[in-house]
């Protein structure tokens, strides 16, 4: 059994932990740390964890041999670097960084050290983009030509004010918390990308925001994508890939849509999954085995390196091409 520290414990910290808490056979939560402490004390009382203020404090704590992350982003980084410097594998919510020189400093980091990291691109794991990741690289949609994706999460009714509306901390509106899952699918299905083009429109400001951040992407390829993220909207997933015999979709968790040339669509109701308990055990699984995590180092980068470019372009309102890692 690894035994795990969690840094931060706002919302999504309490969902990681939760996520495997008392189900896992690998991993489990020993300590946390938190800066209010006694705002989240009954939470690590139901789950066992011993809790601290301080950060060093937990990384440096001999039981511990993997560190998550669930911390502002501009802190990323240099805990991630700090993780690794203790020989300890490390487990980062996205963005991994805000800017690909920094991105590259939190890997080379790791590999430096030796040490596994994880970044929780949990949307990976969705039943559907399992589906979807597996018919695009069986090549049976052909060449790949287009592919269309947006995510919106209900932000304006989740998130009241804090660092997640600060644009230092989540540049780009809703880019920052929702499109950068969107542009790892896109990584991950179509490869690198060369260039974007990307637009915002805000119609209010944060709290209880009314944006909307959209990209033309051109991949390394030649193959073309559309992004967008409306913050204000209900919940909405869906990843759609155009290819040269067909296409395919993703919609939600569990829908998966299948389009041949010469035939109907055939659309599939995926058994549910929890995706962020499978991510967490890939992460100890890659701990355990030493084997690489399944979301690798050079795509992390691309995706650092993608939503720069996105930043730059929707705030100079002009095409950007994408600086390879």
């Amino acid at each position: 059994m690894i035994d795990a520290a969690i840094v931060g414990l706002g919302r999504w910290g309490k969902a990681i932990v939760e996520a495997v808490q008392g189900k896992s056979k690998r991993l489990r939560f020993t300590h946390g740390a938190s800066h209010e402490p006694e705002r989240v004390a009954d939470f690590a009382a139901t789950h066992g964890l011993q809790l601290s203020t301080e950060f060093a404090e937990v990384v440096a704590h001999p039981r511990i041999h993997a560190v998550v992350l669930a911390t502002p982003h501009l802190l990323h980084v240099d805990q991630v670097v700090a993780v690794a410097r203790a020989g300890k594998a490390v487990w980062c919510e996205k963005p991994l960084a805000l800017t690909l020189c920094e991105a590259e400093r939190a890997v080379a980091a790791c590999h430096d050290a030796g040490v596994i990291l994880a970044l929780g691109n949990s949307k990976r794991y969705f039943p559907s983009m399992r589906a979807l990741k597996d018919i695009v690289a069986s090549g049976a949609l052909g060449s790949i030509l287009h592919v269309e994706g947006h995510f919106c999460n209900e932000h304006s009714t989740r998130v009241l004010g804090g660092w997640r509306d600060d644009p230092r901390q989540a540049p780009g509106a809703g880019m920052t918390g929702t499109g950068l899952h969107i542009l790892d699918a896109f990584v991950n299905l179509a490869g690198p990308i060369a260039e974007v083009d990307a637009r915002i429109f805000a119609h209010k400001p944060p709290p209880d925001p009314r944006d909307t951040i959209a990209a033309l992407i051109e991949f390394e390829t030649g193959a073309t994508g559309v992004l967008a993220t409306v913050r204000a909207a209900p919940a909405y997933w869906r990843v759609q890939v155009f290819g040269t015999k067909g296409w395919a979709e993703a919609r939600d968790e569990t829908v998966f849509t299948l389009a041949r040339i010469g035939e109907r669509p055939q659309q599939q109701l995926l058994p549910q999954a929890d995706s962020l308990a499978a991510l967490l055990e890939a992460f100890a699984e890659s701990i355990e085995t030493g084997e690489p995590f399944p979301v690798p180092t050079s795509q992390m980068l691309e995706v650092v390196s993608g939503f720069e470019a996105i930043i730059q372009s929707a705030r100079e309102r002009r095409p950007i091409r994408v600086v390879r890692p």
